[in-house]
């Protein structure tokens, strides 16, 4: 019932002789056969529409063995319609078995693709658009600054600064067109199925190769972290690279940019310091605002998107981004995202005021276990 009402078709099989006991009707409205046609066809080795239940006694095998890996599947094929063309749809099914563990029926849901894969062509078309018409007023741009430098050389120093700044800003913009709307990235949409999780210290390691490339030195410190961490990867990075570049940016060559991760109230936190002069005090409220730039940026390069941009990322994951002043000067930036299971983990170190034993009245509960921190300096 629940998959009718969200408009997808369910399904039941009996896993003993592979009959349809039940299809939603709507799937003649999907593939244009009645459900006692849907039954029949089921019923035909090598039916097209014996997708539903390919690989049943595979997975019914496997279950008896011990193997719980294919107890829930989900996939996307084509089943032909009785119109005579190709349905893209997914198929999410499971086993369900009795009280002796013995597989009784499969069940399922099938999902028409068909509006998704028409809203991803929309998209690449609506992105190949923006490209082209962003790309073109930049080219002009580009060649007319170009042609001024050349053509003005005369031209006083703070004049020249301007020139340069707008074709620094220029090639910013044309490489983020490269980067995100070209038809190179639009045809990796959707091409194959992207990865949803990344090791937390895979990121940190991302972000002190980032730091050295700068030719600056990295100090990665590492507490207990889970093996991997649901989110988009490509975001995430993006997320941290912005750290660290104004890590870079605003502190002395001479210091060590510090990257720390470490679980943290039910969570994971990953954290990016540096030694620079710090945020002012009366700009902390606004350095994650739209188009916002503090004092100490002005004449560096930039459109005071980053740390805007870096806290939609990190939001859209259910996480926070916040700014520390730590004691010995400098700031430092914290990334929070929530994992599962890290609160269990988290309680099996040791206390700390960010994860005290026990709760206000009640009896401290003991420990089993102690964070591990590695120091890790390279040029």
């Amino acid at each position: 019932m629940i998959a009718e009402i969200g408009g997808d078709i369910a399904f039941s099989i009996d896993c003993a002789s592979g009959a349809l006991l039940y299809v939603s009707p709507s799937i003649e409205q999907l593939l244009g056969y009645s459900p006692a046609e849907v039954a029949a066809q089921l019923d035909q080795r090598g039916s097209a529409l014996a997708a539903l239940c390919a690989g049943m006694p595979e997975r019914v095998r496997r279950l008896r063995a011990g193997d719980r890996s294919r107890l829930r599947l989900v996939r996307e094929t084509e089943l032909p319609g009785a119109h005579g063309y190709l349905v893209p749809v997914e198929v999410i099914s499971a086993l369900i078995c009795d009280a002796a563990g013995e597989p009784v029926n499969l069940v399922g849901q099938v999902r028409d693709l068909s509006p998704r894969r028409l809203r991803d062509a929309e998209r690449k078309r609506f992105a190949s658009m923006l490209n082209h018409e962003f790309r073109t007023p930049l080219s002009t741009i580009d060649g007319a600054i170009q042609r001024l430098e050349a053509t003005c050389p005369d031209a006083d120093e703070p004049t020249r600064q301007r020139y340069r700044k707008i074709a620094l800003a220029t090639d910013r913009l044309i490489a983020m067109l490269d980067d995100y709307l070209s038809p190179e990235r639009m045809a990796e949409i959707g091409g194959e199925r992207k990865a949803n999780s990344l090791a937390p210290r895979v990121l940190l390691e991302e972000a002190a190769a980032q730091v050295r490339a700068a030719g600056r030195l990295a100090s990665v410190e590492t507490g207990e972290l889970p093996a991997a961490l649901r989110c988009e990867p490509d975001g995430m990075r993006l997320a941290l690279k912005i750290l660290v570049d104004n890590a870079i940016a605003f502190s002395p060559a001479n210091t060590a940019i510090v990257l720390r991760g470490r679980l943290a109230a039910s969570g994971v936190e990953l954290a990016v310091r540096d030694h620079g002069p710090g945020i002012a005090g009366d700009e902390e409220a606004h350095i994650f605002d739209k188009f916002y730039r503090g004092r100490n940026a002005q004449g560096l390069p930039g459109s005071g998107l980053g740390l805007y941009m870096a806290r939609s990322i990190v939001e859209v994951h259910g996480g926070i981004v916040s700014l520390v002043k730590p004691a010995g000067g400098g700031a430092e930036f914290r990334i929070w995202l929530p994992v599962a299971g890290a609160g269990k983990a988290l309680a099996q170190l040791e206390p700390s005021s960010d994860n005290p034993s026990h709760l206000p009245g009640m009896a401290p509960a003991g420990t089993t276990g102690r964070s591990k921190t590695k120091n890790v300096a390279h040029p």
